[in-house]
């Protein structure tokens, strides 16, 4: 379909609605050559890449010659700019499903790395490598990306190169139901930051944040926390958001370019001499609405991008919680939440990278509203009524969280009181 209207725009955030809810995530994890303790080259992580094609059947994704990912069942692997490894996994009915997908692909991933003598790492920020020493890989979008992005922010390359987070992704049933998602989100998003605060290192000292991941990401361009997302966001002021983005890149005839600083409206205007004044189809679109680095965006689903990685035993924490809310107790979290005021939020996202769950929103900390949270999220877990073969629900994947709170203590404290012991 060719994109040539706002409303074509709009459409595409409708043709997102479903009657079914499923929940995807991507997890992200640093990969380090164990015997020079540094990140691994592409050339290593091709290997990685070939062996699981010839051992588990993936099919290979590849630009020019160069093999930069694979694609199984509606999973994926790809390649960030540093080659961090990502999964994308399928949309699937519960979190039990999720965590086993995410296990079974972390099993198959230690099973690989151990034979190439590779360490797997998954924290929100490189702990180890100056971002100079970063290797990169032949990724065509990102030689552009590295050029433009650090002219309006200045830690673009720090994100591209030297973060790690899990994203979460859910569905929408209508408009309506978007918009109170989205808001809900997006007002939660300083809890989000404490709660999963995991990169308290940098080239192996303190940084002097908890979720210094987040820092990074609110100084990178395109990226933050805009004021518009803690209105009442529908799809035509999302649409109106994403036309007037500058565009990043644009792929034609096979290759990445640079648009010069065009905007998608320049696009669906038909405006860009670059690739011959043609208009945006669809893939366009996708392509756009992925280069915009919000703390949560829409696609034709809702992705939420505030969680640093974090290790195998709070893998399925993030999702299971956000399902909880989201699909369990949407409007009762609203409802507790109502009175939070924009100016209180935004000053929390700044705070909480620093100040993790000590943060303040309104008359309490964050470490206090969690506990309230964490409750409807484990009811609206628990009344969603999904089990597994021992018959046990999805409030079972809480327990990091819980720990969390009942410690009051974040993986980044831990890491931190580690180091200094």
């Amino acid at each position: 379909m060719q994109i040539d209207s706002k409303e074509k725009v709009i459409q595409h955030f409708k043709n997102g609605i479903k009657k079914d809810q499923f929940i995807g995530v991507e997890n992200e994890k640093f990969l380090f050559d164990k015997s020079k303790n540094q990140r691994v080259e592409y050339n290593k992580v091709r290997i990685i890449l070939e062996k699981f094609q010839r051992k588990y059947n993936w099919e290979p994704i590849k630009e020019e010659h160069y093999l930069i990912g694979l694609k199984l069942e509606g999973k994926s692997i790809s390649l960030e700019p540093g080659n961090q490894i990502e999964l994308a996994g399928e949309k699937l009915k519960d979190i039990h499903l999720v965590c086993s997908e995410s296990y079974s692909f972390q099993n198959q991933l230690k099973e690989i790395c151990d034979e190439l003598d590779i360490k797997i790492l998954s924290v929100g920020y490189d702990p180890i490598t100056k971002l100079n020493n970063v290797p990169n890989n032949p990724k065509q979008r990102y030689k552009i990306m590295s050029t433009e992005m650090p002219k309006n922010g200045e830690l673009s390359l720090d994100m591209m190169y030297n973060t790690a987070g899990t994203q979460i992704n859910l569905d929408y049933t209508s408009e309506d139901d978007f918009i109170k998602k989205f808001k809900l989100v997006s007002n939660l998003t300083p809890l989000t930051v404490a709660l999963f605060a995991n990169s308290a290192l940098k080239e192996n000292k303190s940084n002097g944040y908890l979720s210094y991941r987040t820092k990074v990401w609110q100084e990178t361009s395109r990226g933050g926390l805009p004021n518009i997302f803690l209105e009442n966001m529908d799809f035509e002021k999302y649409a109106d958001f994403i036309i007037d983005m500058p565009l990043l890149f644009l792929f034609h005839n096979n290759i990445h370019i640079s648009p010069n600083k065009k905007k998608f409206k320049n696009f669906m205007d038909g405006k860009i001499e670059e690739i011959e004044d043609r208009l945006p189809e669809t893939k366009d679109l996708e392509i756009h609405l992925s280069t915009i680095f919000t703390e949560l965006r829409l696609k034709n689903y809702l992705e939420i991008r505030s969680l640093d990685a974090c290790e195998w035993d709070c893998h399925c924490a993030g999702p299971a919680f956000f399902t909880g809310l989201i699909y369990g107790k949407l409007e009762e979290t609203l409802d507790l939440i109502k009175n939070w005021k924009s100016k209180d939020i935004l000053n929390a996202y700044l705070e909480a990278p620093k100040k993790g769950l000590k943060t303040q929103i309104g008359n309490k900390t964050i470490l206090e509203w969690s506990k309230i949270i964490l409750n409807l999220s484990k009811d609206g877990l628990i009344e969603r009524n999904k089990k597994n073969k021992k018959g046990n629900d999805e409030s079972i994947y809480l327990k990091n969280i819980e720990n969390v709170i009942k410690d009051e203590k974040t993986k980044a404290e831990i890491t931190l009181e580690n180091i200094n012991s």
